[in-house]
């Protein structure tokens, strides 16, 4: 393998965590802002772009790695965790909202999968972390979060996170598949995925499900989220009393509102 071989375990429900076991000189990357603890004799180093030996050859090479991340809405770092010590170590990472954290191996989906491009939470070190274009650029401009994609590639574990219930689907020869832009998480390289526009301007214009879908066609497996993060903010941000208003008064909503440094008179 090229990829460092890691083990894991998952906790929680709707909350989750992923624990991951570091044998010495083993390494795990993440997005930074993922970290919930770790053990001690575990290094952290920030890390320019993902680390992979793809960006090996030079500085120019880790340029355009990290450069390909900041497409995706990414940090052009990373950090990297490795066990420094002598017997086992254990790392974990949570959730950035409510949903589920799946693992991935790659070497079961032929070394390449393409997920959202805020999906990935982590991966063993090796893992490729870069970006896959649409392949019609013009309607990615309108179909949000189709637009453009990240691509784990390598021959390791990577963990992506979702929202709400998580449904993985099988699409065979012939078969599509139409999904919500936002409701796409991931699907493996054997799926020829487009955005296409959806017709009907009274639906698009008062049914809230936008004028774009992602056309999915198999053989392939895709994984489907019930919850895209960008539904639940414009939930909250719709809730949220308005300033100087008194939209929610007295109620837990509106003491949580204060909390969260609302501003009410």
């Amino acid at each position: 393998m090229n990829n460092h071989e890691i083990d894991y375990q998952l906790y929680g429900d709707d909350m989750q965590f992923v624990e991951v076991e570091l044998d010495p000189q083993e390494t795990v990357i993440a997005e930074a802002g993922s970290l919930m603890m770790m053990d001690e004799q575990i290094k952290m180093e920030t890390i320019f772009g993902d680390g992979s030996s793809k960006e090996d050859g030079g500085l120019m090479g880790k340029l355009f790695g990290a450069g390909k991340r900041v497409l995706t809405g990414e940090s052009l770092f990373m950090t990297a965790f490795t066990n420094e010590g002598t017997g086992k170590r254990h790392v974990a990472f949570a959730s950035p909202y409510p949903g589920k954290i799946i693992p991935m191996d790659l070497s079961e989906i032929d070394g390449k999968l393409i997920c959202q491009k805020d999906a990935f939470l982590a991966a063993a070190k090796g893992v490729s972390v870069g970006i896959e274009f649409q392949k019609k650029i013009g309607t990615g401009f309108f179909g949000g979060e189709g637009f453009i994609m990240q691509k784990l590639e390598g021959d390791g574990m990577a963990f992506i996170h979702a929202g709400g219930t998580i449904h993985k689907k099988e699409i065979g020869v012939g078969e599509s598949l139409r999904v919500d832009t936002g409701c796409l998480v991931a699907m493996d390289s054997g799926i020829d995925y487009n955005i296409e526009y959806v017709g009907g301007v009274k639906t698009a214009l008062f049914g809230g499900e936008g004028l774009f879908f992602a056309t999915l066609r198999g053989p392939g497996t895709v994984w489907v989220q019930s919850l895209p993060f960008s539904r639940l903010a414009s939930r909250i941000f719709a809730a949220a009393p308005e300033k100087g208003g008194s939209k929610g008064e007295g109620s837990i909503a509106g003491g949580l509102f204060d909390l969260l440094g609302g501003d009410r008179k």
